[in-house]
């Protein structure tokens, strides 16, 4: 452990000869340790070590305890006097002493009374070596005595008169705590205006209407019985002139009245003190209180200062509301002249008071005990002061010392006594009184003359271990009386300190200044006196020093980012260390977001309060050392503060204010909002922006708006809130600057004119008064300006006006202050009519079966009477061209924007009869319709049959059925059919095709094989090619013959044993070709599946002109563009979805100028057929025979 080093040391060098280090005896007092053992065996004079109060105010119903403890060796006897007498305890039964201590006790709860046991009590505890005596205890028992009865008169004064309601309570010990409260106990609430005084009394500077009531309760605390007594309430009531005049009439026999002054304001008087000036007495270290209360109406003000001087600043403090003026631990320099002033509107008063500070005796040294060895010499000293100077007489032994047995050894001399070769008789206990008119001291000092042989006091074989190169500390407390010598030696055969410098400390410790490795081993103390010797080992290790070989660094973090500090600690392999981070100098906060592992401490989601210096500490049981690193956390700024505006002008003002704490992050600009309160009261608009470095601003205002300002700092994470609101200011009315915008003329009907303008609001108003001016005329005409003055509107109608007229239109602010500058006048037009003309000269060319190409010639501007929004074409399909359409005729539209005079009919049917007209459009709505128009589209190809089934399937023949085209586009000419076997491998055979008249829709094949799957493709043509065709699939069925001798065989057993084998062989086979798919093999049906799709361009074998492979029947996928036969053997073609892709504008579609179309038309293609069943026969052997060929 480190030791601490004491302040007088001696500083021995080494010798050859072992090194000796003597503690030679010391001229002043032997000091006794406080060693539990030592003081066991030593004798030692009464000390009192406990004590009642000097003024002992006792409680009268409990018993009364008198305390008086002390220690001695031997232990000391107790006595008591009273009242100057030896107090004989064993004659009262009441009194008692605790046993071991002088403690009284005095039983008064059973019988007795306190008052019979008050007086001045003192104690004297004494043993072989002496006496010591306790203060002079004054006995008092508490008192609360009740107020005195009285009769109270209400009082009944004016409104703004002075009053003092008196308390006066009875006289108590101690004195009680005064305090006023009405009925519910409820206490009066104070002011500057009402306050208590320090002598209870309640004042009131001047009074008031909710003064009156009828219980103003003073009540009396005594702490010391825990009762509280109260005075009889005192009933006040405050009245006008004209009540006071009607009350005297009526009360005046039986009535007080307090005050004749007017209740007409008046300059300040004291309620107390009286005079212009008083006196006040306080004792050194008290509280010292002055008070000063006037009246006045107003209510006056009080004022505190100390003439020739000034208050304390630590010391001072005011009550009361400033009533009191107050200084705690008074002291002789606070003496002087204090004055109150009290002051309002109607003048001033002053009081002088003269604080005069005495003290009662106080220590400047008190004696201290002695412990001498004999042939000693010492002294004991009583200081003391006061005001007036305190008179000092000692004691011996409880007996003044004019009177107490002589002692060669001792002589006095004033505050001193002098001991010169002390014996053993010389031990006693020495009193010292000091003591003036305010009070005394009274202090126990023994001498205690003892002959000890050396002691040491230090553990045996204590071990310290040191730091390298820090100092060693060897302890040696030693005691024996003479006063020994000490000294040290080093090695267990006394080997000499040599090489290096030792300091030997009084109190016998030895100091190696600096430390080494060499240091360590056993060193040993030897004390000797006359009358013995002492010695004791102690022993040393020297350790390596702890040391932060990675210490942590200034981080600079973002709030709610994380940092880590890194601390890596090498120490002493034989020391633990144990490693403490602080944030500041205290603990981290405890803060789930603060992690410590073995070197990092780790701070996530950072905020404000985690900037400062973070310190990592590492402890071991002989050192410690620390590293720190500050953590500073950059935010946005804080919101600027002090805004203040100057130069203020009608159109600008200056804006001044001071930056908030940039949180680490200089400031790059600064943002000014405003609010006008006038017009829009809490909405806060963008007025400037001024770099970060500017704390004023130069701001450009508008008439007629009542101003406020904020600012907002800016740094680079952000921006602050805003700061406070500034001062506001209205700037003058003026006339407005600008004019609306947005000005509008558009009629509504075919004979008016709608004036439309965006209104200025009210910060663009500049004044009161609002209004506009709008100003209307034709265009092409003479005619003079028509004007009108309208308010609080934004849109004005003129009547009566020509179709379709051009006109010029201003609107021009004004308020009460004048106009706005002239306005540009803007063109409008009056309301639009429909117009009147069809296009003319309407032509068609029929570009295809599905377009067509519209024109037409314009009509004339005059007799569109309005805004040409372009042309429109309604086009209809009257009927086909081979038989009547019976449904309602729906018509399409077409717009046409602007004055195009073509354009292009989009998605129109093959072979059908249209009729179309062209009409005019503007902003009012259609002009008449052109004359009828009527074309027709050439065919086209037709869509697939609708449906195809097969039905009545043979050995050898198979019948189709269909319905033709639900689209024939055209005439059919005839139905193609395509149709070719398919084997059990699914290779499709040699392709067959066949011509089909149109009329019909039935079709038998025969000489087909038996037992024969077949595919079939079918489609219609018109002159205009082949539609799209549609596929089927199909088996015939088995001949029963063939079918009956394969049963016979079938039932052969050797048959049945080829079967199994042949089986067996398959299920190998599967296995083989499962394993290779497995592994990535091809398997080639698939690769071939598309090729079946189109017949007509499938290759052929050159061996065999037969199609390649067909897709595996056993997969159960579709055929492209075909499917499997349903179980019903039809599928439906679905109708076709096909429609017309909008052109040009409105509810249809759209043109370029050019006629082309905007977009894409395209129809959707058919959906392939679901995929059905292959055959709804049940499978039989020679199906599985065939399958196997």
């Amino acid at each position: 452990m480190q030791l601490k080093i004491m302040p007088k040391k001696k500083r021995l060098s080494a010798g050859r000869a072992p090194l000796m280090l003597f503690l030679c005896q010391m001229i002043s007092a032997l000091e006794v340790p406080l060693d539990p053992k030592l003081l066991e065996d030593l004798v030692q004079p009464p000390t009192i070590t406990q004590q009642s109060p000097k003024d002992y105010i006792i409680d009268p119903r409990e018993n009364i305890v008198i305390q008086c403890e002390a220690k001695g060796k031997p232990p000391p006897s107790f006595s008591w006097t009273r009242n100057g007498t030896h107090f004989d305890i064993d004659k009262d039964p009441l009194v008692t002493m605790k046993p071991g201590s002088g403690t009284l006790t005095i039983n008064i709860m059973s019988e007795g009374k306190a008052e019979t046991y008050e007086g001045v009590y003192q104690c004297t505890a004494r043993n072989e070596r002496g006496a010591a005596i306790s203060n002079n205890i004054v006995i008092r028992p508490s008192r609360s005595p009740l107020w005195t009865k009285e009769k109270l008169e209400p009082i009944i004064l004016r409104n703004g008169q002075s009053l003092v309601l008196p308390c006066r309570p009875p006289i108590g010990l101690p004195p009680p705590i005064i305090f006023w409260m009405d009925n519910s106990f409820q206490r009066l609430p104070q002011s500057e205006r009402v306050s208590q005084g320090l002598n209870g009394d309640l004042y009131f500077s001047n009074v008031l209407p909710e003064d009156t009531r009828e219980d103003y309760i003073c009540y009396a605390r005594f702490n010391h019985t825990q009762t509280i007594q109260q005075k009889q309430p005192i009933s006040v009531k405050v009245i006008s002139v004209d009540e006071l005049n009607d009350t005297i009439a009526a009360n005046l026999s039986d009535t007080e009245f307090y005050g004749a002054k007017s209740h007409r304001q008046r300059p300040p008087t004291f309620l107390t003190p009286d005079g212009n000036t008083s006196r006040k007495e306080e004792l050194r270290g008290n509280v010292l209180s002055l008070e000063c209360i006037a009246e006045g109406l107003p209510t006056p003000i009080i004022y505190w200062i100390k003439e020739d001087g000034t208050l304390p600043i630590n010391r001072t403090f005011y009550r009361n509301f400033k009533k009191t003026l107050q200084i705690i631990q008074v002291t002789e320099a606070d003496s002087g002249n204090y004055q109150c002033i009290a002051k309002n509107a109607l003048g001033a008063i002053h009081h002088t008071i003269s604080v005069t500070v005495k003290a009662a005796p106080y220590w400047i040294i008190a004696p201290q005990n002695l412990v001498l060895s004999p042939e000693e010499d010492g002294t004991l000293i009583c200081r003391a002061n006061g005001n007036p100077k305190p008179r000092i007489s000692w004691l011996s032994n409880g007996v003044p010392i004019e009177i107490a047995p002589d002692d060669p050894s001792r002589k006095i001399d004033g505050d001193t006594i002098i001991f010169s070769k002390v014996q053993e008789r010389s031990s006693a206990v020495y009193q010292c009184n000091a003591s003036n008119e305010y009070g005394y001291l009274l202090a126990n000092a023994f001498v205690n003359v003892l002959a000890e042989p050396p002691r040491i006091l230090t553990s045996a074989n204590t071990l310290y271990q040191v730091i390298a190169n820090r100092a060693a500390l060897l302890d040696c407390a030693f005691f024996g009386s003479p006063l020994p010598t000490i000294e040290w030696f080093k090695g267990a055969k006394g080997s000499a300190l040599r090489e290096d410098i030792y300091v030997l400390h009084e109190n016998g410790t030895l100091e190696i200044p600096v430390a080494q490795k060499d240091s360590t081993g056993t060193y040993t103390c030897v004390a000797r006196n006359k009358l013995g010797m002492a010695k004791n080992d102690v022993h040393l290790e020297i350790k390596d020093p702890t040391r932060i070989i990675k210490q942590p660094e200034y981080a600079v973090v973002q709030r709610g980012s994380t940092v880590s500090f890194e601390c890596k600690v090498k120490h002493d392999h034989t020391l633990i260390p144990t490693v403490t981070w602080l944030k500041d100098h205290g603990e981290l906060p405890n803060d789930g977001r603060f992690t410590v592992d073995k070197d990092h401490l780790v701070v996530a989601d950072v905020n404000d309060d985690d900037g400062g210096t973070y310190t990592c500490v590492a402890n071991t049981t002989l050192d410690n050392v620390s590293a720190s690193a500050v953590l500073s956390v950059v935010d946005v700024p804080n919101p600027p503060f002090d805004l203040e505006l100057t130069d203020q002008l009608d159109r600008s003002v200056q804006l001044s204010w001071t930056p908030g704490d940039d949180n680490n992050s200089p400031i790059t600009k600064f943002i000014i909002e405003y609010e006008d309160a006038m017009h829009e009261p809490g909405l806060w608009h963008h007025q400037t922006e001024v770099p970060g470095t500017q704390t004023t601003a130069q701001l450009k205002l508008s008439p007629y708006v009542n101003y406020s300002f904020r600012v907002m700092a800016e740094n680079n994470l952000g921006r602050s809130l805003p700061s406070e609101a500034s001062e506001q200011y209205l700037t003058k009315a003026a006339e407005p600057d600008k004019n609306p915008t947005a000005v509008e003329g558009l009629g509504s009907e075919p004979d008016n004119l709608v004036i439309t303008w965006k209104p200025l609001n009210g910060f663009e108003s500049n004044g009161p008064g609002l209004q506009y001016k709008v100003s209307w005329r034709q265009k092409d005409g003479d005619d003079e300006w028509t004007s009108v003055v309208v308010a609080n509107v934004s849109k004005y109608i003129v009547s009566g006006t020509p179709t379709f007229v051009p006109y010029l239109i201003k609107v021009q602010a004004l308020n009460d202050a004048g106009f706005a500058p002239e306005p540009a006048a803007v063109m409008g037009h009056s309301g639009e009519d429909l117009p009147m003309v069809a296009p003319g000269n309407v032509r068609v060319n029929v570009v295809n079966s599905t377009l067509a190409e519209v024109h037409w010639d314009p009509v004339p501007l005059k007799s569109i009477r309005g805004h040409l929004q372009g042309y429109r074409i309604y086009y209809w399909k009257a009927q086909s061209s081979l038989t009547r359409n019976r449904r309602h005729i729906e018509k399409k539209i077409l717009t046409f924007q602007g004055s195009k005079t073509h354009g292009m009919l989009p998605g129109l049917e093959p072979f059908s009869h249209y009729t179309l007209n062209v009409r005019v459009v503007n902003g009012k709505g259609e002009g008449p319709a052109s004359p009828d128009k009527v074309f027709n589209t050439p065919e086209g190809v037709p869509s697939a049959p609708s449906s195809l089934k097969i039905v009545n399937p043979t050995l050898d023949s198979l019948t189709l059925e269909w319905e033709p085209p639900s689209h024939p586009n055209g005439i059919l000419t005839e139905y193609t059919l395509k149709y070719q076997p398919i084997n059990s491998t699914h290779e499709l055979g040699p392709l067959v095709d066949l011509k089909i008249p149109a009329n019909k829709t039935r079709w038998t094949l025969k000489n087909l094989n038996f037992s024969t799957r077949y595919k079939f493709y079918f489609y219609a043509r018109t002159a205009a090619g082949s539609g799209i065709q549609i596929t089927e699939e199909a088996i015939t069925t088995v001949d029963e013959a063939m079918a009956s001798r394969q049963v016979d065989i079938a039932t052969q057993g050797w048959f049945i044993g080829l079967m199994c084998a042949v089986a067996l062989l398959i299920l190998i086979l599967l296995i083989v070709c499962f394993i290779r798919r497995n592994k990535g093999g091809k398997y080639p049906v698939k690769e071939k599946e598309d090729a079946h799709a189109d017949p007509e361009i499938q290759p052929m074998k050159e061996d065999d002109g037969t199609f390649g492979e067909y897709s595996d029947a056993e997969d159960h996928k579709p055929l492209k563009k075909g499917s499997r036969t349903p179980s019903d053997r039809t599928v439906k073609k679905e109708d076709s979805d096909d429609s017309l892709v909008d052109y040009g504008e409105g509810v249809n579609g759209q043109f370029n100028e050019d006629g082309s179309f905007i977009g894409q038309y395209s129809g959707k293609k058919e959906k392939e057929p679901a995929e059905g069943n292959e055959s709804s026969e049940a499978p039989s052997p020679v199906n599985a025979m065939n399958s196997f060929v």
